[in-house]
């Protein structure tokens, strides 16, 4: 009899990505797969060729909102809708990415007595995982210095996973995509998934000056493509799909938020990096953790946006060119391919199974 595995995760698109790099592996071996989402989560529009149940979710909030009063029942009733999920589904085991779909799911595996995985992107355990940690059996973390506090027995560290095809970017398809006309180093600007209006408004200040040194790739996020630009090396989009993977290579240096997912691509792909983490008012603060580690590592620069001038901003830019041999040269001291986290939670999982 085949075994089975149910994926959880979502509420952002770095959530469902370490999903989908799992996935087909799964697939491939002959395992029974499904997924258990929100139901209007981006991880309903991303996960393919897997079925798809969906259950009530409520946002875990740091905040104050009145939905507070609302969302302890949705979580109630997403328990109770995964438990009878996993009574029908019988999985051998449950794989959670986190965000706050994954809750429920992993108390109501727990209540079945399946085993559970977590995976930590971030340098610091997320709120959902802090509540799920105690129903699971492992966690796998992306930084060695998350979890200090929970034992070696259930913690593993496997380090970043990226999807596969972010290294089999090519720097020709890139510029043929963009068709700048100069022969420049390619500065890409990436705001998170949603853009980043501070991000945006720096770069779009900068422009005139950046533009004597570099050919700039803006990814500004959806509906923040200001037209009334026209300047020769400068190309924006609200958002970059399948061509990513050749601009990221094309790219000579890139100025980022501080999201794990995106760090850990341009670590694999050797990029160097200028990150602007979301600060701790408009996050939990992560992003300035994780910035604050690859920059120990000597992986990346970091400024902070409530203390930057444009002056600042483009010296901090430059800067970063003139020293990419150095950042480079840092990134290739880790050797841990991506392969090789992939491989080593595929074998977790099938520990745990056993």
């Amino acid at each position: 009899m085949n075994k089975k595995i149910l994926f959880t995760g979502g509420g952002t698109a770095g959530h469902v990505m370490i999903n989908m790099v799992l996935i087909p592996k799964f697939m491939e071996k002959g395992w029974g797969v499904e997924y258990i989402g929100s139901q209007n989560g981006i991880e309903k529009l991303l996960v393919q060729n897997v079925k798809y149940n969906s259950i009530s979710t409520g946002k875990l909030r740091r905040y104050w909102d009145w939905e507070n009063f609302k969302d302890p029942f949705k979580i109630i009733k997403g328990c109770i809708q995964s438990y009878k999920l996993m009574k029908r589904i019988k999985p051998d085991v449950i794989f959670s990415a986190g965000g706050f779909v994954s809750v429920p799911v992993v108390i109501g595996a727990w209540m079945n007595k399946v085993p559970v995985i977590i995976r930590e992107p971030d340098s610091t355990l997320g709120l959902a995982n802090k509540i799920a940690l105690p129903f699971t059996t492992k966690l796998c973390t992306t930084f060695p210095q998350t979890g200090e506090n929970v034992s070696n027995e259930k913690k593993v560290y496997v380090g970043p996973i990226v999807r596969e095809e972010i290294e089999r970017g090519n720097i020709l398809r890139g510029r043929s995509y963009c068709k700048f006309q100069q022969d420049k180093p390619v500065l890409l600007i990436m705001g998170g998934s949603q853009g980043a209006r501070w991000i945006n408004d720096m770069v779009r200040g900068s422009l005139e000056t950046l533009l004597l040194n570099f050919n700039i790739v803006h990814m500004c996020g959806k509906g923040k493509v200001d037209s009334s630009i026209g300047m020769e090396g400068y190309i924006q989009f609200e958002y970059i799909g399948e061509e990513l993977p050749h601009i990221l290579n094309m790219a000579s240096v890139v100025v980022s938020r501080a999201g794990s997912t995106a760090i850990s691509e341009l670590l694999f792909l050797k990029k160097p990096m200028l990150l602007i983490p979301l600060t701790n008012s408009s996050s939990r603060g992560d992003q300035v953790l994780n910035a604050e580690y690859f920059s120990r590592q000597g992986y990346a620069e970091v400024i902070f946006q409530d203390k930057v001038s444009t002056n600042a901003f483009i010296h901090a830019v430059n800067k970063l060119n003139t020293n990419k041999e150095r950042y480079i040269q840092n990134m290739n001291g880790y050797t841990k391919t991506n392969d090789e986290g992939i491989h080593q939670l595929i074998d977790i999982i099938n520990k745990v199974v056993k």
